[in-house]
């Protein structure tokens, strides 16, 4: 199910062969890279580091600033083709923006990974938590989504995309030194420190693939 990928191949030794790992980053603005250069963004960031601890790996940019999981559910069928060995999935941050129903956000997201495991590809599950203004009840049930979905469908769970920012009861703005202006979404730096955090997430991710 792997392919070589020329584009990837190029950047490694000459001789070198690499069958990689094809991984579909299946998210938001946050994965999509909203308001960075290409390069700069958490897909070619991640590839970047993976590559760096002797990953043969491709990383393909499935974020769509603005979505949410109905939308990444909506996604899942043509995201999962059958070139992509794993998946990391971050969405949930544009529900808590829109207050949708936690129900509701952890139906969309047990369909993306019903959808994956359909297509025999491993996940990486990124969980995050609700705020406490939409109240205890909305918040317990909301942040329950994702360690207990990872659970029943035997993927892997990273808490929180901001991990390595070391973000304060899951906001954002407690490290805005590595935010741009708009105080969610990271800086070039806030990406390369979030992708230190997920990095060994996502080897352990290749690992099961390899495995």
């Amino acid at each position: 199910m792997h392919k070589v990928v020329m584009s990837v191949a190029l950047l490694w030794p000459l001789g070198a062969v690499a069958e990689d790992v094809v991984i579909a980053a299946l998210g938001d603005s946050l994965t999509q890279g909203y308001g960075l250069v290409e390069a700069e963004g958490f897909v070619l960031q991640l590839q970047g580091w993976l590559q760096a601890q002797g990953a043969e790996v491709q990383l393909i940019n499935a974020g769509v600033s603005g979505d949410t999981t109905a939308g990444g559910l909506a996604r899942a069928a043509w995201t999962l083709t059958p070139d992509v060995d794993a998946m990391i999935v971050a969405l949930g941050g544009n529900d808590l923006l829109r207050g949708i129903d936690p129900g509701v956000s952890r139906s969309n997201l047990d369909g993306i990974l019903q959808a994956a495991e359909a297509a025999d590809v491993e996940v990486l599950l990124v969980g995050m938590e609700a705020p406490g203004n939409y109240g205890p009840e909305f918040k317990a049930a909301f942040d329950a989504i994702y360690p207990e979905l990872a659970e029943a469908y035997g993927a892997l769970y990273a808490p929180s995309f901001f991990e390595g920012l070391g973000v304060q009861g899951g906001d954002p703005a407690s490290v805005r030194a590595y935010m741009q202006p708009d105080g969610i979404h990271p800086s070039a730096e806030g990406v390369e420190r979030i992708v230190e955090g997920l990095g060994p997430y996502v080897m352990a991710l290749i690992g099961r693939v390899g495995g």
